[in-house]
């Protein structure tokens, strides 16, 4: 357990304003300032005439497109280079993406040909189910800027091949899995109109969704947070991802690939894990953050928990807090003793107040969960 929160602390803290700022986040980004030739110099198609024209066709009314369902279900952002890192989570049901056999290449479908006609010349021969199946199909992201009194403006579009892989023995095909995907962007807000479509285009599937980032460098006189999520589980990458992929059950943020609790749902003996950056903090005259924490897990207005004050150096915060309540029990014999038991079952809230030591700004931050 220690050992993941060193990775967070020591690893991502150091590398955060460096590896996540690769260049190809920078390049995802664009400089804010072109001239007209290097536009045209770099002008690419990125979604195809067919699939725009259905994108646009919806965009007013937000209506989208129903060949294969899907839905954007949670919007996170946590910081990058000039702007903040968009994560966002999708809910799709197996059947709707296809998955089936993979097909072979030319030679392979050959020596597989001859496989099986051995197969079924053998008399004790049995069918055999592929062991995996896969899905292959497009994402395309689409991002337009909202203004007031403005009709959406498109400033990046982005498309992202997609391959799944999963187990034949497992598949379930009216089972619906969660998917992430993260791309960069500057302030602002904006209509972000997505589209999955087969590989011939033939079935294409839209959504549309409002997210707005603040400037973090607007918070000079006030303390924020981004929103707070729970962390199931956290693993180190090698490097950096530096192209856009689609991940089933986790994103990748850095150098940490990261699986949300995105409901919120928790059962006997687990940890609520905390990940959140703080904007506005300011440092001391050692260049260092002193952000005092305090949390509490209420029942309506009943403190269950309270934990014993954090202090941070870091705007980063991942902290796991068990979910343990110490209770006093008395009796004849033996007198006042304490126990620790499991939270109960039931609904609670997380309250989070952060303080910044060097400028007095604070801010409180709430986030309702359940015990199962």
């Amino acid at each position: 357990m220690k050992a993941k929160y060193l990775i967070v602390t020591i690893l991502l803290l150091g590398f955060v304003f460096t590896l996540l700022f690769s260049p190809a986040f920078v390049s995802a980004l664009g400089q804010k300032e072109k001239s007209k030739k290097e536009e045209k110099a770099e002008e690419k198609i990125y979604i195809p005439k067919e699939v725009k024209s259905v994108l646009q066709q919806g965009l007013a009314t937000r209506q989208g497109r129903q060949d294969i369902p899907f839905t954007i279900i949670k919007h996170l952002y946590l910081p990058a280079r000039d702007g903040l890192h968009n994560i966002f989570f999708l809910k799709i049901k197996n059947s709707d993406l296809g998955f089936a056999p993979p097909v072979l290449a030319p030679k392979k479908q050959e020596k597989a040909k001859e496989k099986k006609e051995k197969e079924e010349a053998a008399p004790a021969a049995e069918a055999q189910t592929p062991p995996q199946l896969e899905a292959k199909f497009n994402v395309f992201l689409q991002f337009n800027s909202l203004g007031e009194n403005a009709p959406p403006q498109v400033v990046r579009e982005v498309y992202v091949p997609a391959l799944l892989v999963t187990e034949s023995s497992s598949y379930d095909p009216a089972k619906e899995e969660i998917y992430s995907i993260g791309y960069p962007t500057y302030s602002g807000k904006y209509l972000l109109a997505m589209a999955i479509t087969s590989l011939d285009l033939k079935k294409i599937g839209t959504f549309y969704y409002e997210f707005s980032i603040p400037d973090a460098r607007s918070f000079t006189k006030e303390l924020d947070t981004t929103p707070i999520f729970f962390v199931k589980d956290m693993k180190q990458m090698s490097t950096p991802e530096t192209i856009v992929e689609l991940h089933k059950g986790f994103f990748t943020y850095s150098i940490l690939q990261v699986a949300p609790n995105l409901n919120n749902i928790f059962s006997s003996g687990e940890n609520l894990d905390i990940f959140l950056f703080v904007f506005g903090a300011q440092p001391n005259e050692q260049q260092r953050y002193q952000l005092e924490t305090n949390y509490e897990i209420k029942k309506g207005e009943e403190v269950i928990i309270r934990f014993a004050t954090a202090t941070y150096e870091s705007l980063l915060i991942s902290q796991p807090l068990p979910m343990k309540q110490t209770v006093i029990i008395k009796s004849e014999k033996e007198g006042e003793k304490t126990e620790s038991r499991d939270l109960a079952a039931g609904n609670y809230s997380l309250s989070i107040k952060i303080v910044d030591k060097v400028s007095g700004n604070s801010v409180t931050k709430s986030v309702d969960f359940e015990m199962k």
